[in-house]
């Protein structure tokens, strides 16, 4: 699911990049009332979302919960529509999809072939290493998380933050941290067991969480305490020492790969060292517009241009753009408001990429052809029988029912799904990127704020959850289309 952050950039930077993109032309029809998103003839109504979502309370009646919805549907209802049309999707072209997965077989092809360690590590010397660091410490713990809104307000970070005291001022009235953590925390994972995020050693959890957690006697609780994930109660359930016996097997498998890195390391950067890659002007600006809309479509000259330069080669705008369709939504808004310095770190590892997979083909370690046509064969079949479980292979329709009217109600029911936690999202990556480019799909913000409201009023009219209540409602641009 794509979410697009808007940020504030200076006048000269849009215009440049305005010059080197192209996008459809096309332009979103005007907004209608009741309609949250549309893809072709499919229409996502407002009451669909929020039948969807009334019995949800632990997902609040906010735009980014509206809008990562209707992001489903758009991804579902575009598979569902390209089944629709040819159930062995031959139309799709996996050559480019699987040129990632290629290229990393073949790195590690070449890593295995090239770096030669010796790992072999005696008792002897893991007890030494033992007895040199402090004993291997584990800790238990449970949590209740309450996230911020994609770029909160002051005052939706305070009223989270209220959430949270109002659900540590219920544990210290006498409820249960785990009927409360299933209840209203959003890391789904530990919720779903009260809680409980099982063992962990230092270093495994973000820094605030951890000094928060060592603070604590066993039974104890703390919070609300932030990270970059949200908001914390934290309650440490137990903490233990391993002996030596306990923890040789680990040990002996740290210290080997971290041999093992260090040589890896060294042989990436007599590579990288010796093609002296440099960013090129602007850079930095063309990646930002690209994370923030990954399906932008590019004229052939705006593809072609280096973002990176080398010794023997580069790295050209629709290479960083094929590498961002194929990660999630945190990690293209990480590249959209990341600094130039992690985003020049984020391109110099996919020059490194490019040099070694360069080291590979003169190995003589690139695939033959009859490999790549049985790995497309293989991510088809992967394709269609995810569609298959989604139930949009083989519709249930009713007598005389028109398959667009069954496929929208066998989508609605997957999202449902997903959204009560029987199954899995199915993340589409870069085949939704491609299905994308043969229509021209759209999410309303007039449509996402009616949800919201009505959602809002519905709930209103029962008891609202502890999560909801003070949950501001977002400005939206009532006439703006994505």
């Amino acid at each position: 699911m794509r979410q697009v952050l808007l940020m504030q950039k200076r006048w000269t930077q849009r215009m440049f990049v305005t010059l080197l993109i192209v996008t459809t032309g096309c332009t979103a029809p005007e907004s209608e009332d009741g309609v949250v998103a549309r893809v072709g003839d499919y229409d996502l109504s407002v009451e669909e979302v929020v039948n969807l979502l009334i019995n949800e309370e632990r997902l609040p009646a906010q735009a980014s919960v509206i809008q990562q919805v209707a992001e489903l549907w758009i991804d579902y209802t575009l598979l569902g529509d390209a089944v629709a049309e040819d159930t062995t999707l031959a139309f799709l072209d996996f050559d480019e999809l699987l040129r990632q997965q290629v290229y990393q077989v073949m790195i590690l092809q070449l890593r295995d072939s090239v770096i030669q360690v010796d790992t072999a590590i005696s008792d002897l010397e893991l007890e030494e290493i033992y007895a040199a660091e402090d004993p291997e410490l584990e800790i238990r713990a449970s949590h209740i998380l309450l996230q911020y809104p994609p770029q909160a307000t002051l005052t939706q970070q305070d009223s989270v933050r209220a959430e949270i005291l109002a659900i540590r001022n219920r544990i210290e009235s006498g409820e249960l941290f785990g009927t409360l953590a299933t209840q209203y925390s959003q890391d789904r994972g530990s919720g779903a067991v009260g809680g409980d995020l099982g063992f962990f050693g230092r270093g495994e959890m973000v820094q605030p969480f951890e000094e928060a957690v060592l603070t604590l006697s066993p039974g104890e609780m703390t919070g609300p305490v932030e990270t970059q994930f949200g908001v914390h109660l934290i309650r440490l359930e137990q903490l233990r020492t391993q002996n030596f016996e306990e923890v040789v097997a680990g040990l002996r498998n740290r210290i080997q790969t971290q041999r093992f890195l260090r040589a890896e390391s060294t042989f990436v950067a007599s590579i990288q060292q010796g093609a002296e890659p440099q960013s090129t002007e602007n850079a930095y600006v063309v990646v930002r517009e690209i994370a923030d809309n990954p399906a932008t479509r590019l004229s052939g000259r705006a593809g072609r241009r280096p973002v990176f330069e080398y010794s023997g080669g580069e790295l050209t705008v629709t290479e960083v753009q094929l590498v961002l369709q194929a990660q999630s939504p945190d990690f293209q808004e990480q590249v959209v408001t990341g600094t130039d310095e992690q985003l020049n770190q984020f391109l110099l590892g996919l020059v490194q990429r490019e040099l070694l997979v360069a080291e590979a083909k003169a190995s003589g370690l690139e695939p033959e052809r009859e490999v790549l046509d049985s790995m497309a064969i293989g991510a088809r079949n992967q394709l269609r029988s995810a569609a298959r479980a989604l139930r949009f292979i083989e519709l249930d329709r009713a007598p005389g029912e028109p398959t667009e009217q069954a496929l929208s109600r066998a989508v609605l029911e997957a999202i449902a799904n997903v959204l009560t936690g029987a199954t899995e999202v199915i993340d589409l990556g870069a085949i939704g990127f491609q299905l994308e480019q043969r229509t021209s799909p759209y999410i309303s913000d007039r449509g996402v704020g009616q949800a919201i409201l009505r959602l809002g009023q519905l709930r209103a009219n029962r008891s609202p959850s502890i999560v909801e209540e003070g949950t501001e409602v977002p400005n939206l641009v009532p006439d703006t289309l994505n």
